[in-house]
């Protein structure tokens, strides 16, 4: 795949953080961005570099009415010889594709992605911050942008990747957050989107989340959508507890990401010689263990969140 780049004329004049340590998340984005577009009967074509700038959608792009969209998170990080590494981006273009898959998307083939990961990030490779607890965020998005209505699937598409410099994700940094247990509303159900990394997970949730902020807490703990006591996952993160000498954590089960830095938490925990288990764990357990004593620690884990004690 020959990819098309164009540099902007104002390279290097968009505005930035001059501290690392004031980034935040999401607030900055780099100079250029990659786009590929969908076409049923072409497939994916013109993949191209291009200046940082607004989308031109038509008001009708079935993305606005049906929500046929899907998104990725991972990051990019600056090594001592001032090269530039991503982690496991392959676990992520997987589960993109797989999310596209649910979505009814076409997927996109995983060579051409990971090329298009790699020639953004070296273009871009002054923006990666290099303090300790920062990264350069990386966005792949698809949507649908076929201008009709109706629901269907639609026959086109945009893909695109923007970039971010960012700090921490939570306001406390790498100090511990406060969750808040949402028994009134639910994330997701067995048969629907949960295990999917599209929009519509996310919007639903957004009362629950101002309300526990209301009340002081950073993040929703969220339990499952039947009988309200089976603890799924935390905000945008998985979640993870270290009951007696055992490392619990939720199984996916359809209904919650598979986070790839979940995977890399297991494996290492399992290669470090630590007994874990992937198991269904009630919020009781959780709050007897918490009283009795046996819960030793707790800890949400995400790309975005990284790792995140509780």
């Amino acid at each position: 795949m020959d990819i098309k780049v164009v540099i902007s004329e104002t390279r290097g004049q968009k505005p930035r953080s001059e501290n690392d340590s004031e980034l935040g998340f999401g607030q900055y984005f780099t100079d250029h961005m990659f786009k590929m577009d969908y076409k049923e009967g072409a497939g994916w074509c013109d993949p191209r570099i291009e200046p940082y700038g607004s989308l031109n959608l038509d008001p009708a792009a079935m993305i606005f009415h049906y929500n046929q969209e899907v998104f990725e998170g991972l990051k990019a990080y600056l090594m001592p010889d001032g090269d530039a590494a991503l982690f496991r981006p392959d676990k992520n273009i997987s589960r993109m594709n797989k999310s596209l898959r649910r979505m009814t998307m076409p997927e996109i083939d995983p060579g051409k992605y990971l090329k298009a990961l790699k020639e953004l990030i070296w273009l871009e490779r002054d923006w990666i911050p290099a303090s300790e607890g920062t990264a350069l965020y990386v966005r792949p998005t698809a949507i649908a942008t076929e201008a009709a209505l109706g629901v269907r699937t639609a026959k086109e598409y945009l893909f695109y990747i923007i970039l971010s410099p960012v700090g921490p994700f939570y306001k406390e940094g790498f100090n511990p957050t406060k969750i808040y247990v949402a028994d009134e509303f639910i994330r997701s159900a067995r048969g629907g989107s949960g295990a999917a990394k599209t929009s519509g997970n996310y919007g639903p949730t957004l009362l629950a989340a101002n309300k526990a902020r209301e009340k002081g807490f950073t993040q929703v703990l969220w339990l499952d959508a039947i009988e309200h006591k089976y603890i799924e996952e935390v905000g945008t993160s998985n979640i993870f507890f270290v009951i007696g000498d055992e490392l619990v954590t939720p199984p996916t089960g359809g209904t919650i990401l598979d986070g790839v830095t979940r995977d890399s938490v297991i494996q290492i925990a399992r290669h470090r010689g630590l007994i874990v288990s992937d198991r269904a764990i009630t919020i009781d357990e959780v709050i007897d263990g918490i009283t009795s004593g046996r819960v030793k620690e707790i800890f949400a884990s995400g790309t975005a969140a990284v790792i995140s004690p509780v």
